[in-house]
């Protein structure tokens, strides 16, 4: 019997190392393939796929995924726009796009989705067969073929984790007071890790993207329970997966490490800074470099674009000297500043017209609304204008952050 037991757990064991040793490990500063070669992040995010952004598609007033989807449904109604949704998770990212990240030179895509991808809630066309880990699954299976590295980042948590646009939100980081937004957070990163425990491809779960905007009077209250959400989600993450690393970012747009206490309550957790702006110098990021050295973990540089091409090139030399790898916010976008430009559609301005306009009470809709048929025959332009085959390569910008256009 004790023969038997000895055996059992020896092989449990060895199981379990041969499973761990799949993944990227952390080594102080450094991230580590499964080879034991040094693995420094370079890539993009796929932002405005599964958390479409107003500014993105040339919108100003009308700028967060509730806002859109509201002003579809008024402008073409609601059957339409939720198989416009359908057409649009369908081309926006494919495996060409995936297949042309890697051809860059890129190692790692950082995917940002809506929590609401993973419940019953009304989002993007569905809602009690919401198809997150479809469209999850698809993006592993490009990844994997082309030898990416893929990160999962919340982008839209339950009740708001920053209180803007970005987040999709009411106005406030309402998941910092709620216990049902704080169960439902930790619920469905519970669900994600235990489907996906044993994909090395997936290199990390990204707890939140840029929690707790400065604009609130309580800002520093709501700081303070940053690192306790984040240990709640990382619990609930270990509860069913001890093999991948778990990323938190800073406060205030990822920039503010000071909530930070305890860098030992797990394992297996790196930290994650954006910048936007700024000078390209090591002094700029100091406080980044200063919190990743205090640790002895790895920094990573989230997201960061949106320059010119000088000022990303010299951001990229900066962040190689430091040691902190990059994903640039986004891989696609109109008019450029990205991988890849989306030409708008011919009379685009007539929906950006429509989503600028006073909306608040029904004779507004009315006014503002130009003709139904002319308008969807502009947002089917926009499924096919957002293909990659018709993507314009944005070959300075690919070149300015040291990859390879073609």
């Amino acid at each position: 019997m004790k023969k038997f037991l000895f055996t059992a757990l020896t092989a449990l064991l060895v199981g379990s190392l041969q499973s761990n040793a799949q993944f990227v490990k952390i080594d102080g500063h450094d991230l580590k393939t499964p080879k034991g070669e040094k693995l420094f992040i370079k890539g993009t995010n796929l932002g405005n796929w599964l958390n479409p952004e107003g500014y993105m598609l040339k919108f100003n007033k009308t700028n967060s995924g509730r806002f859109i989807n509201e002003m579809l449904s008024q402008l073409v109604g609601p059957d339409f726009t939720n198989e416009f949704w359908k057409l649009w998770k369908d081309n926006y990212i494919t495996r060409d796009d995936i297949r042309f990240i890697k051809q860059t030179g890129s190692n790692v895509v950082r995917l940002p989705f809506h929590y609401k991808l993973f419940t019953d809630e009304d989002y993007m066309g569905l809602t009690a067969k919401q198809d997150g880990f479809a469209r999850i699954d698809s993006v592993v299976k490009w990844c994997k073929a082309e030898g990416l590295y893929l990160i999962l980042d919340m982008h839209d948590a339950p009740g708001g984790q920053t209180g803007d646009n970005i987040d999709d939100s009411y106005g406030y980081p309402w998941l910092f007071e709620s216990e049902a937004s704080q169960k439902l957070f930790c619920d469905i990163w519970r669900k994600i890790a235990k489907y996906y425990k044993n994909e090395p491809t997936i290199l990390a779960y990204e707890l939140l993207n840029e929690p707790i905007a400065p604009y609130f009077k309580n800002m520093q209250e709501l700081n303070d329970k940053l690192e306790g959400i984040y240990k709640l989600g990382t619990k609930a993450i270990r509860e069913v997966d001890n093999n991948h690393i778990v990323i938190l970012g800073g406060a205030q747009w990822n920039g503010n490490f000071k909530p930070f206490k305890d860098s030992k309550f797990d394992k297996k957790i790196m930290y994650s800074c954006h910048r936007y702006g700024g000078e390209p110098t090591a002094k700029a990021i100091n406080n980044f470099i200063r919190f990743r050295d205090s640790v002895n973990l790895p920094m990573y540089m989230g997201e960061i674009g949106h320059g010119k091409d000088e000022w990303m090139a010299a951001f990229v030399k900066t962040m190689e000297e430091n040691n902190i790898g990059w994903t640039f916010w986004p891989y696609k976008k109109m008019d450029g500043s990205s991988f890849v430009a989306i030409t708008p559609p011919p009379a685009w301005d007539t929906i950006v017209k429509f989503s600028e306009a006073q909306r608040v009470t029904y004779k507004e809709i009315r006014d503002a609304r130009p003709d139904q048929a002319a308008s969807k025959k502009i947002l089917l332009d926009l499924i096919e204008a957002m293909k990659f085959k018709n993507n314009v390569v944005q070959k300075n910008y690919i070149n300015a952050i040291g990859l390879k256009p073609e």
